[in-house]
């Protein structure tokens, strides 16, 4: 087995899963907030757009993204044009299809632990004077660490275990573009068992231990 060819998908998982578990937090934590705290029309419309890459098939988020970052939309030139390379067959490409398809599952767990907030204490931290991000900063997050912590963790491992999205906004170049999952596809489509389950098994330890913590100790 060759041991560069092992390493290198599951590098690059580990840093497109890292990278894009931190920017879906922080999405998600903003967007299950303030959808937790203000009341607005077409608020239902809005939180079923954010649910729907979970229900998606991820070939068709993938095309999405395709479209919306490609070389012939706005974005996609603007893009370009701000880092002078295209975001399309990038190991960032691979980034925004894992935050795309972990934000519901972030936004859910977070929208749950901020429902379970007292609002009475929050009301009471205002009433001595606090400000509106030291109400949040002080008492919300604080109250919804063991939610934030399983958001973190859910955003994490369907990062990195993101495949369809990832194939069509990022392809499968080695050393560049292939994560674990398309590294498995390959080796099984060409017959080569042996780094299928290296992979494989690489994937099912990372995501193991990631689970492992949100586990309650006993």
């Amino acid at each position: 087995m060759n041991w560069h060819e092992f390493v290198t998908p599951i590098r690059l998982s580990l840093q497109v899963a890292f990278l894009s578990s931190i920017l879906v937090v922080i999405l998600g934590v903003g967007s299950a907030w303030l959808m937790s705290r203000v009341s607005f029309r077409g608020k239902t419309l809005v939180e079923t757009a954010f649910m729907l890459p979970l229900v998606l098939p991820p070939t068709v988020v993938g095309f999405v993204l395709l479209v919306a970052l490609g070389r012939k939309s706005w974005l996609g030139q603007w893009i370009e044009w701000l880092f002078a390379a295209p975001v399309i067959f990038s190991w960032w490409a691979a980034v925004i299809a894992a935050v795309v398809v972990s934000f519901p599952l972030v936004y859910q767990t977070m929208k749950v632990g901020f429902a379970a907030v007292d609002r009475d204490v929050e009301g009471a931290a205002r009433s001595a004077g606090a400000s509106e991000w030291q109400v949040f900063r002080y008492i919300t997050l604080p109250l919804t660490a063991p939610s934030l912590v399983s958001a973190y963790i859910l955003g994490f491992a369907r990062g990195l275990g993101e495949f369809g999205a990832t194939l069509m906004i990022a392809g499968n170049i080695p050393g560049k573009t292939q994560t674990i999952p398309t590294a498995i596809y390959v080796a099984v489509d060409a017959g080569n068992a042996t780094m299928a389950w290296a992979w494989s098994c690489s994937i099912i330890v990372i995501s193991f231990i990631m689970l492992l913590f949100t586990r309650p100790r006993k």
